[in-house]
C-alpha cells in the first residue's frame, strides 16, 4: 500500500513539471486558466466598467487669481520740524482726522519774529536812502540843464540810485527769507489723513529735521499690495489703460469683500519668485481696510470666451500629458487635452468638444477601448462645476 502511494505521488509531480515546461516554451499553447489578458482586445472583451459621466459644457470663464495682500496707505507722512525750537502748543489729538493745511503744532517763534522785524527795519532804511538818492539825481539833472554842474556829477548820482535800488531788492529778499523761517513755526498737515501717536507735547524741545512729531496716514482711498505670477503680467498691463482689472479684497475675519481696481504694476519681475508686484486702490470711507492688515485678494485677470469646461477631477495625469476618458459608442476613449485654466473644481480645456461625455467616477479602472456601463451620479441635478473634488487623478 505504501509503495502504491509513492508511485502515485511520483506520477503527479511528473505531470505538473511537464505542464510547467510546456508553458515556458516559446510556442507553447498552454496557459493558466482564467489568466488576465492585456491589450485593447482584452479590454473590449472584459466586463463593462461602471462609470459616471459629465457632459462638457461651453461658457465664458473668468480667469481669477488668488493671492495674499497687504494693506498699504497711498501716503504716510512723518511730520518733522524744520526749526530747532520748543513746542509752544499742540492743536491736534491722537487718532484725529485732519485736512490738508490744518494747523498741527506751533513752535516758539520769538527769535524768527525778531529777525523779520529787523529785516523790515533794514529795508525801510534802505528805501529812505533810495528816495534821497533819487531826489539828488533829479536836482543834478536840473542843474546840468542850466550848466551849473558837469555830466559826471549826474552820472555819479545815477549810480548811487542804482546801488540803492539793488540794496532795497536785497532787503526784500532777506525779509522774504525771514518770513519763510517764521512760517516754519506753524506746522500744518501736508495731506489729509488720520493722526497717529503724538510724540511731543507743549514744552518739548525739537531738533530741525530730526525729531518726529507725528505721522499722518491717508486711509481713504487706500491700497492693497500683492504679487502676480509672471504669466499674468500681459493681462495686468492690458487692463491698466481701461481703469484696471477688478480686484476684491476680503479680511480673514469678514465675508463681505471690498471692491477695487488695479492701478499699478511694477517695472520688473522678481527673479527669485517669478512674480511682479502690483497694487490695487480701494475706496475706504468706513475704514474697513487698515494699514498693515493682511487680506485675501482675488483679481479677474481676463475672460475666457466660449471655453469648454469639464470637472477638474476628471483630468488624469499621464506620462504623455493630461488626458480624459470620453465615452463614445459605449466604450472609453482617451483624449489628450490642454489645461487652459483651473478655477475651483472646474477646468477650461482644449481637446474636448461641448457635449462629450467625460468620465468622472471609475476612470481609474479604464483602459483604452474598455466597455463601460454608465450609472447615475450622486447629485446629478447639480451643475458640472460642482462635480467631484478639486484634484487630478493619477494615471493607473
Amino acid at each position: 500500500m505504501t509503495r502504491l502511494v509513492l508511485i502515485c505521488r511520483a506520477l503527479l509531480l511528473s505531470s505538473t513539471a511537464a505542464a510547467l515546461l510546456a508553458a515556458c516554451q516559446p510556442g507553447g499553447q498552454a496557459a493558466a486558466p482564467g489568466a488576465a489578458a492585456s491589450g485593447p482586445a482584452a479590454a473590449a472583451s472584459a466586463p463593462p466598467v461602471g462609470v459616471t459621466t459629465v457632459a462638457a459644457t461651453r461658457r465664458d470663464l473668468p480667469v481669477e487669481l488668488a493671492a495674499t495682500g497687504t494693506v498699504t496707505p497711498l501716503s504716510s507722512v512723518d511730520v518733522r520740524s524744520q526749526l530747532t525750537s520748543v513746542i509752544s502748543k499742540v492743536h491736534i489729538r491722537e487718532g484725529q482726522f485732519v485736512k490738508a493745511g490744518e494747523l498741527l503744532f506751533t513752535l516758539d517763534s520769538r527769535t524768527d519774529e525778531a529777525k523779520v522785524a529787523q529785516a523790515q527795519a533794514q529795508m525801510a532804511r534802505d528805501q529812505a536812502a533810495l528816495a534821497e538818492a533819487q531826489r539828488q539825481l533829479t536836482r543834478s539833472r536840473e542843474l546840468l540843464a542850466q550848466n551849473f554842474i558837469s555830466q559826471g556829477t549826474v552820472d555819479a548820482n545815477q549810480a548811487q540810485v542804482d546801488a540803492q535800488t539793488a540794496l532795497v531788492a536785497a532787503d526784500q529778499a532777506a525779509l522774504a527769507a525771514a518770513k519763510v523761517s517764521l512760517s516754519y513755526a506753524r506746522i500744518t498737515a501736508p495731506s489729509a489723513g488720520r493722526v497717529g501717536t503724538i510724540n511731543v507735547y507743549a514744552g518739548s524741545a525739537v531738533q530741525a529735521n530730526t525729531t518726529s512729531l507725528v505721522t499722518i496716514t491717508q486711509l481713504n482711498p487706500i491700497a492693497v499690495a500683492f504679487s502676480l505670477p509672471q504669466r499674468h503680467l500681459p493681462d495686468a498691463l492690458a487692463a491698466l489703460p481701461d481703469g484696471g482689472a477688478a480686484v476684491a479684497a476680503t479680511l480673514p475675519d469678514q465675508r463681505q469683500p471690498v471692491s477695487g481696481r488695479l492701478k499699478f504694476v511694477d517695472n520688473q519681475v522678481d527673479a527669485a519668485s517669478g512674480t511682479v508686484k502690483v497694487k490695487a486702490v480701494f475706496d475706504n470711507p468706513a475704514g474697513t481696510l487698515w494699514p498693515g492688515a493682511f487680506v485675501n485678494v482675488r483679481m479677474t485677470a481676463r475672460q475666457l470666451k466660449d471655453a469648454t469646461v469639464i470637472p477638474q477631477a476628471s483630468i488624469i495625469q499621464s506620462a504623455r500629458g493630461d488626458i480624459v476618458y470620453v465615452v463614445d459608442g459605449g466604450k472609453a476613449q482617451p483624449r489628450p487635452i490642454q489645461l487652459l485654466h483651473a478655477e475651483g473644481d472646474i477646468a477650461a480645456v482644449t481637446g474636448v468638444n461641448p457635449g462629450d461625455k467625460v468620465v468622472l467616477d471609475g476612470r481609474q479602472n479604464l483602459r483604452p477601448g474598455s466597455a463601460v456601463a454608465e450609472r447615475p451620479r450622486e447629485g446629478a441635478s447639480r451643475p458640472a462645476s460642482a462635480a467631484g473634488p478639486s484634484q487630478k487623478a493619477s494615471a493607473p
